[in-house]
């Protein structure tokens, strides 16, 4: 044989997939299928979203009457609730790692309602009838095992949550405070009765005896301090029954209720990448409950924080934040109009454009709060941009 010969290599037999890994693709095969008809099939009705939704009220009360007395007179927000819901978790079908934290949560939270799993099956039943019938002709049986399949999942890891939760399924809590900082804003202290289970960042819903059942979701501007204390910052919403009511009639004395913290927003101060912070509005609050846990460090990962709203008043907390900023050299405040052109000192533009213009952020973890316009522009263009999706995070169910 001459060196320059070529010896073909010995054919092997090819060794047969084991049933372990055969029944590993097959499972991973069906995942995807049901993935793809879920996605496929709420394309279908999500342009028909508020029908959906009165539909499946209407059928949800049909088949479990005393599930009624869980809501509210005024259905309108929670119907526009649902459709958020099921967004959210349609988005996240394939990414279990993001979308198992969010359906525990669910579960704990949905204990402060007095949910038992028979709510769970009328709910199942209810919201598989309504995305069928608004499908028409698309609707196929593969679908509706498809979304069987996948609703016995979701049920299946709320209900395990609500059932493994020990804790309180909500909190009284006493007005000590209200502290009106224009027409449309208020700050509101309450104190609750014994330790709540906060991390800064997060979110709790809260019921006020001013809208009984008329649960909100809002973010405390703080971590629960040594006497209880809780701030909220609170806005009046265009339509928002309830925020309405906090802002020009609480009163000192008065009982909330607040239901178990949610949120993904948190920081582990030795173990993340240093931060990005952007945040619209009221959606400063969690970004200020994680700045005032970092000041009682004097070594933090550094922090740029950006705060926009369209005028200057609407930057109601710039002087406090300036103030902390000037004795922790960690952090940096860069506040943002998109109004008023001759004012100093600020960025102009949205904060989608500023922050995009200082950089793509590649290399920091980015934490959005606001609207939810505020949110969708803000992570569109950090995507476009080059910041990784996997390095932001926001919260979608906090608005009024």
């Amino acid at each position: 044989m001459t060196a320059n010969a070529v010896v073909s290599p010995i054919p092997q037999t090819p060794k047969p997939a084991s049933p372990a890994t055969m029944r590993s693709a097959d499972a991973a095969s069906g995942a995807a299928a049901m993935v793809r008809l879920i996605r496929e099939s709420f394309a279908v009705v999500e342009p028909k979203a508020d029908e959906v939704a009165k539909f499946f009220y209407g059928m949800l009360f049909s088949l479990s009457p005393n599930a009624r007395e869980m809501f509210p007179a005024n259905m309108e927000v929670q119907r526009s609730r649902l459709l958020r819901a099921l967004v959210h978790i349609v988005q996240l079908v394939d990414r279990p790692d993001d979308l198992n934290p969010f359906l525990r949560q669910l579960g704990r939270d949905h204990r402060k309602f007095g949910v038992i799993s028979a709510h769970y099956e009328a709910v199942g039943t209810a919201l598989i009838a309504a995305v069928k019938k608004f499908s028409g002709k698309s609707w196929t049986d593969e679908i509706e095992r498809a979304w069987a399949e996948a609703y016995t999942i979701m049920a299946r890891a709320m209900l395990d949550s609500a059932n493994t939760d020990d804790g309180p399924a909500w909190w009284p809590a006493t007005v000590v405070a209200h502290h009106r900082i224009g027409y449309d804003l208020a700050v509101v202290t309450v104190q609750t009765d014994h330790p709540m289970p906060y991390q800064p960042g997060q979110y709790v819903s809260v019921e006020t005896p001013h809208r009984p059942r008329l649960w909100r979701y809002l973010s405390p501007a703080n971590a629960p301090r040594e006497d209880g204390t809780i701030d909220f910052h609170i806005r009046t919403v265009d339509g928002g029954w309830v925020s309405r009511a906090i802002v020009g009639h609480t009163q000192i004395g008065e009982t909330w209720r607040i239901g178990p913290p949610l949120g993904r927003m948190s920081v582990d101060r030795e173990n993340t990448r240093d931060l990005v912070m952007v945040a619209g509005g009221t959606g400063l609050a969690p970004m200020r409950a994680i700045i005032d846990e970092l000041s009682q460090w004097g070594e933090n990962p550094r922090v740029h924080l950006f705060y926009g709203g369209r005028v200057l008043s609407d930057l109601y907390d710039l002087q406090n934040l300036q103030r902390l900023a000037a004795t922790n050299p960690w952090l940096t405040v860069v506040p943002v109009l998109e109004s008023e052109p001759d004012a100093t000192g600020v960025e102009h533009g949205t904060l989608a454009d500023v922050v995009t213009r200082y950089g793509a952020w590649a290399d920091r973890d980015v934490l959005v709060s606001g609207s939810p316009g505020m949110i969708r522009s803000t992570v569109s263009r950090m995507l476009v941009a080059g910041t990784p999706l996997d390095h932001i995070t926001y919260d979608p169910f906090t608005l009024d």
